[in-house]
């Protein structure tokens, strides 16, 4: 039995230009005291065949976590394009949202993203 279940998780400020930052408002239920904080981490996948340029956009921990429904916004600024290969940069891509309890992640959610230019 899981201590921490992932109730939802809300993109907030969507569709959204690239430059924007992302957005995530994350609930969970906690159902025991917690010894330390979690971990939460937001990636952006630069290239599916090559996660050395994967880019982690945001990496906090939170804590300490009560018993009971949390809820927090998880925010990250947008991923810096200068990283990512010029095909890369417009079309289908994956946003990853993890979370870890003392070093060990136990949750991992992705979001497919579409990058596409605008007039």
């Amino acid at each position: 039995m899981s201590l921490v279940n992932i109730i939802n998780v809300t993109v907030l400020d969507n569709p959204t230009a690239f430059t924007n930052p992302f957005q995530f408002e994350v609930t969970f239920e906690c159902l025991q005291e917690l010894g330390d904080d979690l971990e939460w981490k937001i990636i952006y996948v630069g290239n599916a065949e090559d996660s050395t340029g994967d880019q982690v956009l945001e990496e906090v921990m939170v804590g300490p976590v009560s018993i009971g429904i949390n809820r927090f916004v998880l925010q990250a600024d947008a991923p810096n394009p200068r990283t990512i290969s010029n095909p890369d940069l417009i079309g289908v891509t994956v946003v990853l949202i993890t979370c870890s309890y003392m070093d060990n992640k136990f949750v991992q959610i992705g979001y497919y993203v579409n990058n596409e230019y605008t007039e």
